[in-house]
């Protein structure tokens, strides 16, 4: 005589917990006491493609706020962008976005 098996009952994660892992990271260059403001100007256009006033505006934010927010995406992405930011010798993080 066989029995079947008990169901199982499996523990599924919240969607909140689900959606974290789906948000996106970010691209952060720091300001430096070394880099020129024309050079981080060109860097962002080299890398990003930005027009000039978009590398620009990024790179006042950065002389000025201390920081700017480059770019966003998913983990690896961004780890690639700031492996290139290091490249050129700026000063870059990635970092979860909130």
């Amino acid at each position: 005589m066989s029995t079947a098996p008990a169901p199982v009952e499996l523990e599924r994660p919240e969607a909140r917990e689900e959606q974290g892992a789906d948000r996106p990271w970010v691209a952060i260059v720091w300001n430096d006491p070394v880099n020129l403001m024309s050079y981080v100007t060109y860097v962002f256009q080299t890398v990003f493609n930005y027009p000039k006033a978009k590398a620009e505006k990024l790179m006042m934010d950065v002389h000025h706020k201390g920081r700017a927010v480059v770019a966003n995406g998913t983990r690896e992405e961004m780890e690639r962008d700031v492996e290139i930011l290091h490249s050129y010798g700026l000063w870059a993080t990635v970092k979860r976005d909130d």
